[in-house]
């Protein structure tokens, strides 16, 4: 199984977090970049979406959620 290695490229040069074991000469290597999540990039909750809307709703019955057919489509109480 191989080896993962990782570290950042500095100056034009890759430098390892951890210094690998040296390699076989004409080993043949895989470098792949790699995304960093950072906070721009990441994606925001369902709450982080929503958080303009939450708690804007005033004025509404107590028992909305158990009668929302009710409410929404005229049908009697249950």
């Amino acid at each position: 199984m191989a080896e993962t290695y990782v570290g950042a490229v500095r100056g034009g040069v890759v430098v390892f977090e951890k210094a690998p074991a040296p390699l076989p000469e004409g080993t043949k290597v895989r470098i792949e970049p790699v995304e960093v999540e950072t906070e721009e990039s990441k994606t925001p909750t369902l709450a982080e979406r929503l958080k303009p809307v939450i708690g804007a709703a005033q004025g509404l019955s107590s028992d909305l959620a158990a009668q929302h057919d009710h409410y929404l489509h005229g049908l009697p109480k249950q």
